[in-house]
């Protein structure tokens, strides 16, 4: 759909419309409970920011806003393995790219209503020709998104196939925080991760709330548990609810990059809900898989 297709089947006057930024197209929610941003590449979600608070999500303004390319910021979807692809030659004699091809494609946007306060959006995704140039060709996705004084992401997996699919998934969230050195993570203080800024290698469980000092990338394996981000200068704190997500990711560069400006890195941390590694799904033939986040705050 173009954009005025898009206004005419899901507008809602004051609450929901549809624009174009750097060539992409996006759902702009201003609604009573929350203000929120989703473009239909990579079904992405760029902002939130619910009435009373400060944003939630982070958002580099260096961001590149162009078809085809990632959006540095707010919920990236990585589908159909995580990070790096692990091989070597799957398109072009190349990896696929960074995190998969969901985030870089364009979804469908297929529902659009608002409940109370919630407005509701779902998005759609299946194979394409990049897909089935990658070897996915009998999947389908569904991402649910309920948007209001909390943010509830959630991410269906279908498998079309009369064989297992097998892969990875992330909700790669980027969070706004006042300055990362202050704030702590709760959650995780009983679970052993996996450094990659060391070489991958397996370190025990800190029994603590983890606390930034320097490059932090951590994939803590085998973990439902719900976790918390405390900013102190912010004057609250982010509650990260997972449901069928055993992998949780913490990330920051501690560094500029291409897309992340040289002051930038020292406001936003991720916490990552996901399923990589050995968390990794094998999903039966014409099986369906949800992944869900639920997203809270609370002021201190």
């Amino acid at each position: 759909m173009d954009l005025t297709q898009l206004n005419d089947h899901f507008g809602i006057p004051n609450v929901l419309r549809f624009d174009e930024h750097g060539g992409l197209a996006r759902a702009v929610i201003t609604s009573p409970a929350a203000h929120a941003t989703v473009y239909l590449q990579g079904a992405h979600i760029t902002d939130w920011q619910p009435t009373g608070h400060e944003p939630v999500l982070f958002l580099s303004q260096k961001s590149d806003f162009a078809p085809g390319k990632p959006i540095r910021g707010g919920v990236p979807i990585a589908f159909p393995w995580f990070a790096n692809d692990s091989k070597p030659d799957r398109y072009e004699g190349k990896p696929g790219p960074s995190h998969g091809f969901a985030r870089i494609q364009d979804w469908t946007l297929s529902f659009a209503a608002l409940s109370g306060d919630d407005l509701h959006l779902t998005f759609t995704l299946g194979p394409t020709d990049l897909s089935r140039r990658m070897g996915f060709d009998h999947f389908r996705l569904a991402y649910e998104l309920v948007i209001g004084k909390s943010l509830t992401l959630r991410l269906a997996v279908a498998n079309d196939s009369d064989a297992p699919l097998v892969f990875e998934e992330a909700l790669h969230t980027y969070f706004h925080v006042k300055d990362v050195e202050k704030v702590s993570i709760t959650g995780l203080e009983p679970t052993g991760f996996i450094d990659k800024t060391d070489n991958f290698r397996a370190k025990p469980a800190l029994h603590a709330p983890l606390e930034l000092t320097q490059f932090t990338d951590r994939i803590y394996p085998n973990t439902a548990a719900t976790c918390a981000i405390h900013d102190p200068l912010l004057h609250r704190t982010t509650a990260i609810k997972k449901h069928n997500s055993n992998t949780t990711v913490v990330f920051n560069p501690w560094k500029a990059m291409p897309d992340l400006g040289p002051e930038e890195w020292f406001g936003f941390v991720c916490v990552e809900t996901v399923n990589a590694a050995a968390d990794k799904v094998t999903l039966a033939p014409r099986s369906t898989h949800v992944m869900q986040a639920d997203i809270t705050l609370e002021k201190k």
